[in-house]
């Protein structure tokens, strides 16, 4: 009873909407493996089109060649100064450190009397007080500059009374209520503390930024804050100052929202100045945006060796970047591009996006689009399944995931959003998978029920058919195209003469076993099996597109499936061998279950099978072991085929166009075939237009290829009769007066 109960169709449709809610309710929630495998997919797509370059950004580069030859780090800071200096003349329009300079330079003069012996420290005393402190110098040199941002990061532990220095405050435009406002600032990323300049430098520079990074929990940099939260006041990320700097230091920041609300638009807009501004930025609500990364070439890099050297090239109107490439000082991320980068990089893709104005989106409607699509998708699936069976569903399935991984991927090229295909794909086939599972234990039930009843009366492929269709085991049929064959052993009197009745029957059951064998596994349907006969078609009840072709195969396979039966009775002694008569036609035909109520069989009736069965019986006429009609001959015509007659079969009145298979398509392909062909064609159409002479040149010269022998024996025989008794209005019309 339990079973019974499991199989029902009410009980799986509840199953699987359960399990629909759950996965429709999973896409809009927090999931860990869902997002990894959602960036993972994001990941792909800034590989296969990573944002494009510009030319707005340089790095100087604190490399291992600037390292080698000034000295390691952290170097003193009258070369900062002098970096400073030098970029400022060759017209960087920013230039922003990626460093913390949170302790004083220990190689300031001042410093030196705690590495001098003590009497030396005494008498050197005044002379190092006279002499300028590095970390003044660099501020001056800062100061003078007007085009410097430093940074900070975070720390563990704040320190004391410490605040960075914010040039511009962070501004809510018009249109923000407190209660929002709160919101947002509650939502940014908060450090517990930071890591800060020394308080000369920070005063003397023109903007400070965070260059904290927030890496996803695989260590992979995807979304960084472009504004944190301090104490409630809000900083600017480095790559944003540099950009107001770029835009005009007497600028403020300020949070916008977007002017119309659409699908894709963002949370929040961040801006550089109200009106006007050329960098409306687009964020998450906790001030976050997904940085849309390219790789950074070599040629980007100026070693701050070639600066100091006056042999950089020229920085007019660039934003520079400050920052290490050497493995010594630990500055390397991961990003979608690469997992080990300078973190210097992520900086300057940050800042590049945004003055190329080219952005990867996920609005917070996008999640509800997901699940959206999984709902509407799956529900499809559930509502299908039971209807239109694995194939048609699973096919509809994979159509619904191809689509949305082709609109992900268009809206990441067209409006740079992250539209997650994987889940909506999964949860696709999961459903499928499920339906496909119920209804095949719904199937394999109902199969069995079939199966026991009728598997001892009907053909396999006729069984399989009810067993999907139930409905069809009723009277009825209906009219299409099918290719029908006869068979017959030629001869079988001469050969059951000698036989006894046990060994008649094995004969049979030998003959008829590899004939059926054939006939299946040319996909073909055996009707029925008349004594030495046997009757069977294509195309019915399962559909074939190539039912012509295969019922061809199959006979072309049958004589040479004999071979072995005739050595068994060559071996016992038996003279006369079993040869099959074979007769092959297409057309429409009525297919169905036909005969009483109380009894029926699925069979084909029709003139299709009449001359099938006409087509069998001329083959001892015609002294052939197969012939074909005119329509089978058109469906398989790259086939090895020969025009054999026009002949009017008894009982019909329209004659019918009789041809012949040699061979399959690569026998179609030999010069042999070609060669007879074309003599034969000659000696066919001399024959219809009556120029019996010269036919019966050509069927002498033909009649040595040894297959075709006796037919053309036989038609010699035919010529020599009608150049006797020429007839009258010759139409090559020969009329058969035996079936």
């Amino acid at each position: 009873m339990l079973g019974r109960f499991l199989l029902k169709k009410s009980v799986h449709f509840v199953i699987l909407l359960l399990v629909l809610a759950g996965l429709a309710f999973s896409a809009v929630t927090e999931n860990p493996v869902r997002q990894r495998l959602q960036v993972a997919v994001f990941d792909q797509y800034n590989r296969w089109k990573p944002r494009p370059a510009s030319d707005a950004i340089k790095i100087v580069d604190i490399d291992e060649a600037s390292l080698k030859e000034i000295g390691q780090w952290p170097w003193p800071r009258t070369i900062l100064a002098r970096l400073v200096e030098k970029l400022s003349e060759q017209g960087a329009k920013v230039i922003a450190f990626d460093v913390v300079f949170a302790e004083p330079d220990r190689t300031s003069p001042q410093n030196w009397q705690k590495i001098a012996g003590v009497e030396e420290a005494d008498a050197l005393s005044p002379l190092f007080a006279e002499m300028p402190d590095h970390d003044d110098v660099f501020a001056r040199s800062i100061m003078a500059s007007s085009r410097v941002v430093t940074g900070f990061t975070a720390a563990h532990e704040p320190p004391a009374d410490r605040m960075p220095v914010l040039r511009k405050d962070v501004l809510f435009a018009r249109g923000f209520e407190d209660t929002e406002q709160k919101n947002i600032m509650w939502s940014l990323y908060r450090p517990p503390g930071l890591a800060l300049n020394l308080q000369p430098l920070a005063d003397a520079a023109a903007g400070t930024g965070s260059f904290i990074a927030t890496p996803d929990q695989d260590g992979i940099i995807r979304r960084v804050p472009l504004i944190i939260n301090y104490k409630d006041t809000m900083y600017p990320s480095l790559a944003l100052e540099a950009v107001r700097g770029y835009q005009g230091w007497g600028k403020n920041i300020y949070w916008q929202k977007p002017k119309k609300v659409g699908d894709f638009d963002p949370a929040y807009l961040l801006s550089v100045g109200l009106i006007g501004s050329k960098a409306n930025i687009p964020t998450d609500a906790d001030g976050k945006i997904w940085t849309y990364f390219r790789k950074i070439e070599n040629s980007e890099y100026i070693s701050a060796a070639a600066v100091l050297n006056n042999a950089a090239p020229s920085l007019q109107d660039k934003i520079v970047f400050v920052g290490t490439s050497a493995e010594g000082l630990r500055d390397i991320r991961s990003t979608p591009l690469d997992i080990f980068v300078p973190g210097v990089e992520v900086h300057v893709n940050i800042a590049e996006q945004i003055l190329q104005g080219k952005y990867l989106l996920r609005p917070h409607v996008v999640p509800y689009m997901e699940g959206l699509f999984v709902f509407i998708v799956g529900f499809a699936v559930i509502l299908m399944a039971p209807f239109m069976g694995a194939l048609a569903t699973g096919a509809v399935s994979f159509i619904a995931i191809a689509l949305v991984i082709m609109v992900s991927w268009q809206l990441f090229l067209t409006k740079g959003v992250l539209f997650d295909p994987v889940y909506g794909a999964l949860s696709v086939f999961i459903l499928f998978l499920l339906s496909a599972t119920f209804s095949y234990f719904r199937v394999e039930a109902e199969r069995r029920q079939v199966k026991q009843a009728f598997g001892l009366y009907v053909a396999p492929d006729l069984l399989s058919e009810l067993s999907k269709n139930p409905d069809k085991l009723q009277l009825g049929g209906e009219t299409r195209e099918i290719t029908v064959m006869f068979t017959d052993i030629r001869g079988f009197t001469g050969v059951s003469e000698a036989l006894t009745p046990s060994e008649l029957i094995q004969l049979m059951n030998d003959f008829l076993t590899p004939m059926s064998d054939l006939v299946m596994k040319n996909r073909g349907t055996i009707d029925k099996y008349m004594g030495d006969a046997m009757m069977a078609f294509w195309n019915a009840p399962l559909s074939d597109a190539d039912h012509a072709a295969n019922a061809c195969r199959a006979a072309l396979q049958m004589n040479k499936a004999l071979a072995p039966i005739n050595e068994g009775l060559l071996a016992k002694g038996h003279k006369k061998l079993l040869q099959a008569g074979i007769g092959v036609n297409t057309g429409l035909a009525s297919v169905g279950n036909m005969g009483s109520r109380q009894r029926f069989a699925y069979s084909a009736l029709g003139d299709t099978v009449n001359l099938a069965s006409r087509l069998e019986g001329q083959t001892k006429a015609y002294g052939l072991d197969l012939l074909i009609g005119e329509e089978t001959a058109k469906k398989v015509a790259d086939f090895a085929i020969l025009e054999i007659d026009i002949i009017q079969v008894k009982g019909k009145e329209k004659p019918a166009r009789v041809f012949t298979l040699w061979g399959d398509e690569s026998d179609a392909a030999q010069p042999d075939y070609k060669a007879w062909k074309e003599k034969h064609d000659i000696f066919l159409k001399s024959y219809r237009e009556g120029a019996f002479t010269r036919a019966q040149i050509y069927c002498e010269e033909l009649k040595n290829f040894a297959p075709f022998k006796k037919y053309y024996d036989m038609m010699q025989e035919r010529i020599s009769a009608l150049i006797k008794n020429p007839p009258q209005n010759w139409d090559g019309v020969f009329i058969a007066t035996e079936k």
